[in-house]
């Protein structure tokens, strides 16, 4: 026989059991999502703590700025460095490389997919086979080429934006051709037979109706393409030497190889500033990510 006293302890056993489901099922990937918010926005913080904090050294540096806040490391940024000159710098040439880069790519993906002729399936291994090997292996080479370049054309060369344009515009050609490529593969092939019915051509048929239905491979390697070439800083380091011909990368590494505690102060609202076109063109494409990355690896 239950009693009265027995429905409360039971009531909580009941409640105790509900919650240690919920939490089996559904709160430790809540636990695990809250920890790895804190862990990415911790340096978060500590950076725009050092970016703001007036004395600017490592060693003055913590979590919440103790000297006051000021905005003089960002004023000094651009009054003792050529900072505006590698931020265009890096805008223009990473911005020209990406949106070539993704035209290229979608005609050579567009072809491999929707063409049959001799050679498809070798090119196939061999753009594959070429991206398992760092761009920086052939560096000795390039450099050799470059040397040439700049002695017939000078415009094209050594310490010039458009002589990197060139290098990053073919390094991720490979990897976003087999994106896309698999995106184009996903596309059913009724829409080109029914546009060829209609007296479509292949630059038609690319241009009008496959590159609006492929938008959200595009989105996604324009992204993956703009962050890796904004970020690139060993060809950059070599073929660029002139202060106001560096990118962010080049020159922000200068600003700190030989003085890391004097101007990490500069060098953190540096850092806040260059992530802003970034995280600008991920709200932008934000909505064709996802689509665009689990569609494109439907197929190879």
């Amino acid at each position: 026989m239950t009693t009265h006293a027995d429905v409360p302890v039971a009531s909580r056993n009941a409640t105790r059991q509900r919650r240690n489901r919920w939490f089996a099922r559904v709160g430790w990937r809540h636990l695990v999502g809250m920890l790895a918010v804190v862990f990415s926005l911790f340096p978060i913080l500590f950076v725009l703590s050092a970016a703001l904090n007036p004395l600017g050294t490592l060693s003055s540096t913590d979590l919440v700025p103790t000297g006051g806040v000021s905005f003089e490391n960002f004023t000094n940024l651009f009054d003792k460095f050529a900072f505006g000159h590698w931020f265009l710098n890096s805008l223009l040439i990473a911005g020209a490389a990406a949106f070539v880069s993704i035209f290229l790519s979608a005609l050579a993906a567009y072809a491999f997919s929707r063409m049959r002729f001799a050679g498809r399936r070798f090119g196939l291994l061999t753009l594959l086979l070429i991206q398992m090997f760092p761009q920086f292996l052939a560096i000795v080479a390039i450099f050799l080429i470059f040397t040439t370049v700049t002695d017939l054309w000078p415009a094209i060369g050594f310490n010039t934006p458009w002589g990197l344009f060139l290098l990053y515009m073919g390094g991720a050609l490979g990897v976003n051709t087999w994106l896309m490529k698999g995106f184009f593969d996903t596309l059913p092939r009724e829409l080109d037979e029914s546009a060829t019915m209609d007296g479509a051509t292949h630059a038609q048929i690319f241009f009008r109706i496959m590159l609006p239905l492929v938008a959200p491979i595009l989105a996604v390697t324009a992204l993956l393409s703009f962050i890796s070439t904004i970020n690139e800083f060993m060809i950059a380091n070599v073929f660029l030497t002139d202060t106001e011909s560096k990118t962010l990368a080049v020159g922000m590494f200068g600003m700190v190889a030989g003085e890391r505690n004097n101007n990490f102060g500069m060098f953190a609202a540096g850092t806040l500033l260059t992530a802003i076109p970034t995280v600008l063109v991920f709200q932008l494409l934000q909505r064709y990510i996802v689509s665009g990355l689990t569609a494109g690896a439907v197929k190879g």
